[in-house]
């Protein structure tokens, strides 16, 4: 009798050690790096759906959020997508134009200027993009867009001219172009370097949104920024197809639905925020300033010459967007 209990509870831990086991290897584990500080409102917003994942599905599937490109740097992050050494990651689109001029057309100066026309303009450009990715193994999630690009100077410039030979943060194809047009001598510098940049000197200027200048503590080395409104670029959430692919149907559609969420919160989210970080940057010592009649002409014509070469470069994928883009 006491060998029979024996028996029995042996095989009843068996079992449970059996399903313990079981469900460990059941949960699928995602890598999700992002370039951003863990307080700005896009890595934030990506947490909250990184926990809508994890609870609309009960834990099946747990996903670990690397901020601040502590796993890849920016450049990076759409390759180890690509590649599967992560399987889920946030880029800056503007960053591949060189790949494809596709990627750089919220980043055109000018082009779409407020929330309503850059949500727009991405509308007009999802379509090329979801092909452009689809063909590279990446599925588009969802995106969001930065608040506007203003100027950041070290000292008060009205016109273009006042710029030339200044050291200006490039973080993608159109900011070096920008620099060229403008006389500025460009310094590639990504999101994570660029308080450490302004700080020693590497550059001394840069377009950017209040969201930069706020997260990197810019107003403690510039004291000038200009509200120019000129684009606003927009960050992608991208999966790896097969490894999206290889969730069961119900985990998939929880992730859609998450991605959704997402996009809409953090639209909403960018728009409420962009008045927020200038009052941030003014009550730290920076002059938030309109630009000035003759400094917002130079800058459009800039935007102008920029957006004739991107439609030659883009071609037909190109102009269908820009068509759809000014459609009423």
């Amino acid at each position: 009798m006491k060998r029979r209990l024996f028996t029995l509870s042996t095989t009843a831990a068996a079992i449970a050690i059996a399903m313990l086991t079981g469900s460990a290897f059941a949960q699928t584990k995602w890598d999700f790096p992002t370039a951003y500080p863990a307080n700005n409102f896009h890595t934030e917003n990506i947490a909250q759906f990184a926990s809508d994942v994890e609870k609309a599905t009960g834990g099946k599937l747990k996903i670990t959020v690397h901020a601040n490109a502590s796993l890849f740097k920016a450049t990076e992050i759409k390759r180890a997508v690509q590649g599967g050494q992560a399987q889920i990651g946030e880029v800056l689109l503007v960053n591949f134009e060189n790949e494809n001029p596709i990627y750089g057309a919220d980043g055109i100066p000018f082009l779409a200027t407020s929330f309503a026309d850059s949500f727009k303009l991405y509308q007009a450009q999802k379509p090329v993009l979801e092909k452009l990715l689809g063909a590279q193994g990446i599925k588009l999630l969802y995106t969001v867009a930065w608040p506007p690009q203003g100027l950041y100077v070290k000292k008060e410039i009205s016109s273009v001219a006042d710029m030339r030979g200044v050291k200006w943060r490039a973080y993608s194809p159109a900011t070096s172009t920008i620099a060229s047009l403008i006389g500025a001598q460009p310094v590639t510098i990504q999101a994570a370097e660029v308080s450490q940049a302004f700080a020693t000197g590497v550059v001394d200027s840069m377009m950017s949104s209040g969201s930069t200048g706020y997260d990197s503590k810019i107003y403690e080395s510039v004291k000038y920024w200009y509200d120019t409104q000129a684009w606003l670029p927009k960050n992608a959430i991208l999966v790896n197809v097969k490894a999206f692919n290889a969730l069961d149907p119900a985990t998939q559609a929880a992730v859609t639905k998450a991605a959704a969420d997402a996009e809409t919160r953090g639209w909403k989210l960018s728009a409420e925020k962009n008045e927020w970080y200038k009052a941030e940057l003014a009550k730290h010592g920076m002059k938030i300033l309109p630009p000035s009649a003759k400094l917002a002409a130079d800058l459009k014509q800039v935007g102008t010459i920029m957006l004739a070469d991107w439609e030659k470069k883009a071609g037909a994928d190109g102009q269908a967007v820009i068509s759809a883009f000014r459609k009423k």
